[in-house]
């Protein structure tokens, strides 16, 4: 158990609903996403933010001080956490992206940029960019664009993502049934 599970307790909601709560992951790529976990810690200072949020921060170094974070998560601890929240900020990884979106989850993707020391170069802002365009999620450049884009989340329908890893499993095994 986690610092999560107090986060959930003190909403005083049982285990099986959904609630209006913020769930940051970053991954476990050894890069830092301070920029972002300031951020969100400034917005709830502002009271620009009022949902619940969680972290995992990774490899980030700041350590939020308006919200409840864990370095790393577990399958399970990440998996019952994402099947609890409704909203997921996230870097700009394919793998976060597509995870919370098989989850069902309405995703803000901020991608990590090379000039932050956030990773090596700025490939990021093209996945952004295609599952934007895709109508998939909702990515933005900059972190002074959050505000906005959690209210457009939450009232905004996105495209339902679809799969083709089950096309190329047929698709092969169409092609050694052929030989």
């Amino acid at each position: 158990m986690g610092k999560y599970v107090r986060v959930l307790s003190r909403c005083n909601i049982s285990w099986g609903n959904l609630l209006e709560m913020i769930f940051i992951t970053l991954g476990s790529q050894k890069f830092q996403f301070n920029r972002l976990l300031r951020a969100i810690d400034e917005l709830i200072a502002k009271g620009d933010i009022t949902d619940d949020v969680f972290a995992q921060t990774g490899y980030s170094d700041y350590e939020p001080q308006k919200y409840d974070f864990k370095q790393f998560l577990s399958r399970d601890e990440f998996a019952d956490i994402i099947s609890k929240t409704d909203i997921v900020i996230t870097h700009g990884g394919t793998g976060a992206i597509v995870g919370a979106i098989k989850a069902g989850k309405k995703v803000i993707a901020i991608p990590r940029l090379e000039r932050f020391g956030e990773h090596v170069d700025d490939h990021q802002k093209q996945i952004v960019a295609q599952f934007k365009k895709n109508d998939l999620i909702c990515g933005i450049d900059e972190c002074n664009e959050l505000v906005d884009a959690i209210g457009y989340v939450k009232e905004h329908r996105f495209n339902i993502y679809e799969s083709n890893t089950q096309k190329i499993i047929d698709s092969i095994d169409e092609f050694i049934k052929g030989q």
